[in-house]
């Protein structure tokens, strides 16, 4: 496995050396390892965990707050799906879109659409989110085969007698998202079509009789809460997504 110094994490991760230090030092999220000199070494899951934490930072957690949220797995179980991640950024890399939707077929006969979106789907597309127009081509490669083969679970879902929903980005920007979080409610048993884009401010009143399934991001803001409670409230069927 890869070792990388804080100076090559800092670049990869879009991140302050400072910042880096802190997290460790102040609030012991990260164990990197040391050289016989004393500096500091970073591998691969090193570099997932410092983007699952930039993520709920991003997200309003505060710093203090993450440790307990952060992946608990063993590292067995991480290497295992870093090996999947490898696999599947090869296809990408190749170009090889046909035999990545057949292995991406056969894996979701095996696992759960929330366990592959958060083991395997989130923190690739976090290491491709990037600047470096290859990476953001690859990632946009990675997001259409994606959504195709979503559209295609969703309307498998509509053929059965389930629940009807709009998924609904409420504030989000990341539009692949909304359909990752349409799989997952799929497969809980609801009926679900999603809104294309996400909307700064939501008004369920346009959307009378329907039931709105909410994505605000990983954690919804107070104000956000507040007023999807107000809205249940007055009657209207409005519930935020969450994991």
């Amino acid at each position: 496995m890869a070792l990388y110094t804080i100076g090559e994490v800092a670049l990869l991760c879009d991140i302050n050396p400072v910042t880096l230090r802190a997290w460790q030092r102040r609030y012991g999220l990260l164990k990197p390892q040391r050289t016989d000199g004393g500096h500091r070494l970073f591998n691969d899951m090193d570099i997932d965990r410092i983007r699952e934490i930039k993520s709920w930072i991003d997200n309003g957690v505060q710093v203090s707050k993450v440790k307990s949220l952060l992946s608990q797995e063993d590292s067995d179980c991480l290497a295992e799906w870093r090996e999947q991640q490898e696999t599947l950024l090869r296809f990408l890399q190749a170009g090889h879109l046909q035999r990545m939707r057949t292995w991406i077929i056969d894996l979701c006969r095996e696992h759960p659409a929330q366990t592959l979106i958060e083991h395997l789907f989130i923190p690739l597309r976090l290491r491709l989110q990037s600047q470096q127009p290859t990476l953001q081509a690859l990632l946009s490669m990675l997001d259409g085969v994606l959504i195709n083969y979503i559209s295609v679970c969703l309307a498998s879902a509509r053929k059965k007698n389930s629940k009807d929903a709009l998924v609904v980005g409420w504030n989000v920007h990341d539009t692949t998202r909304l359909w990752l979080e349409a799989w997952i409610v799929t497969q809980q048993g609801w009926r679900v079509d999603v809104l294309a884009h996400s909307l700064v401010q939501l008004r369920p009143e346009l959307f009378d009789g329907q039931t709105l399934l909410v994505w605000c991001g990983d954690i919804p803001s107070a104000a956000q809460e507040q007023l999807i409670s107000e809205w249940r409230e007055n009657g209207y069927p409005v519930y935020a997504l969450r994991h």
